[in-house]
C-alpha cells in the first residue's frame, strides 16, 4: 500500500490540476510532500524501531498513514491536498523503516529468509506497478479521490492483522536512548537534500537554490558523521556501516533504483505521449514487468540465492536490467508496443526479480539483532534516495533534449521520443554502476562462506535447543 501510494498519484495528476487548480509548479508538489518527508525520516524512523519496539513503530505509522489517505481522499483545496500528503509520507517513512528489519527478525534461518524478502520484494514492485494501473482506473472509473480512499480498508486490516499476529518486540529495561542531536541532523540533511533534489525540475541543477540547499545537506551530513563518532549511543552505529556487504549493497541499491525507478515514469510518459495509449492501456502496457517480478520472487529467486548465494546471482540481475534499458534506448518516435517496448520488460522483471532480494540479503546479513531497525531504515533510504535522484537526473535530461530538438525544427513525436532515448542510456549508465560495485565490493570471498556456515550453525543449534 505505501509503495503502491508513491505511483498511484502520477496517472491522477491531470485531474488533480483540473479539479484544485494547482499550477504546474504547484502539481509537481503533490508528488513531492509525499516523497521529502519520506526520504528524510526512513533512518530515524529505524532507529527508533530499534529502540522502542518494531512492532509499535509499524503499527504507528500505519495508522498515521491510512488516517492521513483519509484526508488525501477528503482534501477539497490544494493546500489542504498538500498538508496531508506530508502526513502520508511520515506514515509512510515510520511503517516502510522497520519492515525489512521484521522480515529478517521473523525468518532467521538463511533459506526461509530467502523467500520472505522474496516475498517482500515481489510486494515492493507490485505495489510500483499496480499503481499505475489502479491510478488510472479508479480516475478513469470514479474520480482522483479515490486513489487514496482505497488505502482505507487495506489500512484497517493491516493495523488489526499486525496488532493480533506480529509479536511483541520491545527491548526490557531502558534498551539504550535516541541520539536527539544526531537524528535532527541526519533527518534535516536527508530531507535537504530529498528537497534539493526534487526541486530541480523547477530551479536546474546549476541554480543558487538547487547548489545551496546541497551544500547545506552536505554540511549537516558533515555534522552528523562526526557526531555518530563521538556519541555514546549514536543513531547510526559506525559499526553497521564497517560491513564490506551492506555498504556495498546500499550503494549498489540506490545506483539500480535510479535506473529502474527512472524506467518505471519514463515508460509510462512514452506509452502515453508518444504511443498516445488511454490510461488503463499505459497501466497495462507496463504490468508484464509485474507478473515477471511476481513469478520470480516467488520461486526461482529465493532458489537461486539459497543455492548459489546473492552476491553470484546479483551480477547476471544486473545484466539483464541493463539490458532491458539499452532496448529501451532505442525506442522510435513511430513505434509498437509489441516489438519497441515489450521486448524490454521481461529482461527488466527478470533482473529486478533477481536483485532486489539478493541486494536485501546482502544489506541485512550482517546486522546484529539489534540493528535490523537501523539496517531496514538504511535500504529502504538508499533505496529512496536512489529513486529521487534517478527521476530527477533522467526526466531532467529527457525535457532538456527534447526541448533542444523542438528548438531545432523536430517534430513533436521525435523529439519526445529523443529525449526518452537519452534518459533510458543514461538509467543504462546507473545498472552499469551498480554492476562495479556487486564485481569488486560485493564479489564473493573466502571469509563470506565461513561466516556463512558458521551462521548456519547457529541457526541450528538454535532450532535444536
Amino acid at each position: 500500500m505505501v509503495v503502491l501510494d508513491g505511483t498511484i498519484v502520477s496517472v491522477a495528476l491531470p485531474s488533480i490540476q483540473a479539479d484544485l487548480g494547482y499550477s504546474p509548479s504547484g502539481l509537481a508538489w503533490v508528488v513531492n510532500a509525499y516523497l521529502v518527508p519520506f526520504g528524510g525520516l526512513l533512518l530515524l524512523a529505524g532507529r527508533v524501531g530499534d529502540l522502542a519496539g518494531r512492532k509499535r513503530v509499524f503499527v504507528t505509522g500505519l495508522v498515521l498513514f491510512t488516517a492521513a489517505s483519509l484526508l488525501c481522499g477528503a482534501a477539497t483545496t490544494p493546500g489542504l491536498l498538500l498538508a496531508a500528503r506530508f502526513l502520508q509520507g511520515v506514515g509512510g517513512a515510520v511503517t516502510s523503516a522497520v519492515t525489512l528489519g521484521m522480515v529478517t527478525a521473523l525468518f532467521p534461518e538463511p533459506r526461509e529468509r530467502a523467500r520472505a524478502i522474496g516475498v517482500y520484494s515481489f510486494v515492493q514492485s507490485a505495489g510500483g506497478s499496480t499503481g499505475l494501473l489502479a491510478g488510472g482506473a479508479l480516475t478513469q472509473a470514479l474520480d482522483w479521490h479515490w486513489i487514496f480512499l482505497v488505502n482505507l480498508p487495506v489500512g484497517v486490516v493491516a493495523s488489526v492483522l499486525a496488532v493480533r499476529m506480529l509479536r511483541d518486540d520491545r527491548r526490557p529495561g531502558p534498551g539504550g536512548r535516541t541520539d536527539v542531536l544526531g537524528s535532527l541532523l541526519v533527518t534535516s540533511a536527508l530531507t535537504l537534500g530529498v528537497y534539493a533534489i526534487v526541486g530541480t525540475a523547477d530551479h536546474g541543477w546549476g541554480s543558487a537554490h538547487t547548489l545551496g540547499s546541497v551544500g547545506g545537506a552536505l554540511a549537516l551530513f558533515a555534522g552528523f558523521a562526526v557526531r555518530q563518532a563521538r556519541a555514546a549511543d549514536p543513531l547510526l552505529p559506525p559499526r553497521v556501516l564497517r560491513s564490506r556487504r551492506t555498504a556495498g549493497a546500499l550503494a549498489a541499491q540506490a545506483l539500480m533504483v535510479a535506473g529502474m525507478f527512472g524506467f518505471q515514469f519514463l515508460t509510462v510518459l512514452y506509452l502515453r505521449e508518444v504511443l498516445h495509449l488511454d490510461q488503463v492501456g499505459t497501466g497495462l502496457g507496463v504490468f508484464p514487468v509485474s507478473v515477471v517480478i511476481g513469478a520470480l520472487s516467488l520461486t526461482a529467486a529465493p532458489r537461486l540465492i539459497g543455492r548459489f548465494g546473492p552476491e553470484r546471482v546479483l551480477v547476471p540481475a544486473l545484466v539483464l536490467i541493463a539490458a532491458g534499458l539499452a532496448l529501451l534506448g532505442r525506442v522510435p518516435a513511430h513505434g509498437a508496443y509489441a516489438t519497441d517496448v515489450l521486448p524490454a520488460l521481461f529482461p527488466l522483471g527478470t533482473g529486478f526479480a533477481l536483485a532486489m532480494p539478493s541486494l536485501a540479503t546482502l544489506a541485512m546479513s550482517t546486522a546484529a539483532p539489534g540493528d535490523s531497525g537501523i539496517a531496514s531504515g538504511l535500504f529502504n533510504t538508499a533505496q529512496q534516495v536512489g529513486a529521487v535522484f534517478g527521476l530527477a537526473v533522467l526526466s531532467t535530461l529527457a525535457s532538456s533534449r527534447t526541448a533542444g530538438l523542438l528548438d531545432g525544427g523536430g517534430a513533436t513525436d521525435e523529439a519526445l521520443a529523443g529525449g526518452y532515448r537519452l534518459a533510458f542510456r543514461v538509467g543504462t549508465l546507473f545498472v552499469l554502476g551498480a554492476l562495479a560495485v556487486a564485481v569488486t565490493v560485493l564479489r564473493r570471498r573466502p571469509a563470506d562462506t565461513a561466516a556463512e556456515r558458521q551462521e548456519a550453525l547457529v541457526s541450528e543449534c538454535s532450532h535444536a535447543r
